[in-house]
């Protein structure tokens, strides 16, 4: 998920500098939900982690 918010955000760069704006805000939109998205998965990923592992140890 990191990694296609990453490809979206060159297409937004890319599409700004050869001036498509509605193009380039749309893919960094999207780069950055996808990338706020993996932010929150990646926290609950390690909360959960985190909480087997005191079960465990209990």
């Amino acid at each position: 998920m990191l990694g296609m918010a990453l490809a979206f955000f060159i297409i937004a760069i890319i599409a700004a500098v050869f001036g498509f704006g509605g193009i380039a805000g749309g893919a960094a939109t999207i780069a950055q939900v996808l990338f706020f998205l993996f932010i929150v998965l990646f926290l609950l990923s390690l909360l959960s982690g985190l909480a087997r592992r005191g079960k465990a140890a209990a």
